[in-house]
């Protein structure tokens, strides 16, 4: 179009030049001619409409819109005034609407070293996936949507993990999160072959696990000396847990409800082939299977309880937590970073626990 109206524009100059030397008797002539020629076009054409190209429309509304309506009425045209007006009104609107078109749309672009930022955490953490990286962000005092992240990592051609949809019974036991314990023995294996068992307890509201013990063998009274461990624990923390969930497996003796109960502890039992009723403390040991055992050669049981130990810290004081909005159990989140110099230059420092299996970033003190 805006080739096609130069060209106009070029040629009718030139005819404006011819036309300078002409008599006004000349002119006259020539008008009447053209006037002419008009009638008989539209003789030609009958009950048809000529066709005007983009350009066409726009020449003629710049050369004619300054011109009266009741003069453009007496003009022998091929349209009706009404319709070059029109056209020199639809020629402003989408010059406007060109002028007022932002230079960039959408959001501001991601800041870059918060856009590299993101890509080094899903370099270093393969596991890890957008929600669980925008954890990590806002435990940096960084904020950005979780959407940003995703489309950090689509934009890198790094698949994100899908985000899980929530049940019936993980909606109910949020609701009753503040009076919920939760444990559950799992087991793992040495080099050698050993099967060590696992006991470990969650609490819904806060999500701080306690890891009761390890053993190759659990007994009535080790499980037992785990349930007063873990009572007067909840005592000096001053807990106001009511009910503790555990499953029907035989390792749980009876002197281990007996002792919770004496300490104000209601023990709930699972229904048969109901895992999601204790899906807080089943989603616990597939976390702690995927990021710690899964990843570790455990050589007995001091290495086991050792590396529970550092993941038990890791977990309480600062992996986020999707289910308590990426919160830590130990620590609040701190308070957005609002210094564009502190966002622009981040220096993040990374320190490894276990040799590296798993990662806290912090600020460089």
């Amino acid at each position: 179009m805006l080739l096609r109206l130069a060209y106009l524009g070029v040629t009718n100059a030139f005819v404006l030049l011819r036309l300078l030397p002409m008599s006004d008797r000349d002119k006259d002539t020539e008008i009447l001619a053209l006037r002419h020629q008009i009638t008989v076009l539209e003789r030609q054409l009958g009950d048809a409409r000529p066709r005007f190209s983009p350009g066409d429309r726009a020449f003629l509304a710049a050369l004619l819109h300054r011109l009266p309506a009741a003069t453009l009425r007496r003009l022998r045209l091929l349209l009706r005034p009404e319709t070059v007006l029109r056209w020199h009104r639809d020629l402003l609107a989408r010059r406007h609407a060109a002028r007022s078109r932002p230079k960039r749309p959408g959001r501001p672009r991601t800041i870059h070293s918060i856009r590299l930022l993101v890509l080094r955490l899903a370099r270093e953490n393969p596991a890890w996936g957008y929600r669980r990286i925008h954890g990590e962000l806002l435990v940096l005092g960084i904020k950005a949507a979780a959407s940003t992240v995703w489309q950090i990592l689509q934009d890198a051609g790094i698949d994100p993990a899908p985000e899980r949809t929530s049940t019936t019974w993980s909606t109910f036991l949020r609701s009753q999160a503040d009076a919920l314990l939760a444990c559950d023995f799992f087991e793992t294996t040495t080099l050698r072959g050993t099967r060590l068992y696992v006991l470990p307890v969650i609490e819904h509201a806060s999500r701080r696990a306690r890891v009761l013990g390890a053993t190759a063998h659990p007994t009535a009274s080790g499980v037992t000396q785990a349930a007063r461990n873990l009572a007067m624990d909840l005592e000096d923390a001053g807990s106001t847990a009511r009910f503790l969930i555990r499953d029907r497996d035989g390792k749980f003796p009876t002197l281990f409800d007996s002792v919770l109960a004496d300490a104000g502890l209601r023990v709930v039992l699972s229904g048969v082939r109901l895992p999601r009723m204790n899906a807080i403390m089943e989603r616990w040991i597939r976390s702690c299977r995927r990021e710690l055992l899964d990843r570790t050669l455990i050589r007995n049981q001091q290495h086991l309880l050792h590396a529970l130990r550092e993941y038990e810290h890791f977990y309480n004081t600062h992996r986020p937590h999707q289910g308590i909005a990426n919160a830590r159990p130990l620590q609040p989140l701190p308070q957005p970073t609002a210094d564009q110099a502190t966002v622009t230059r981040l220096d993040i420092r990374r320190r490894q626990r276990l040799g590296g299996i798993l990662n806290e970033y912090h600020y460089a003190s």
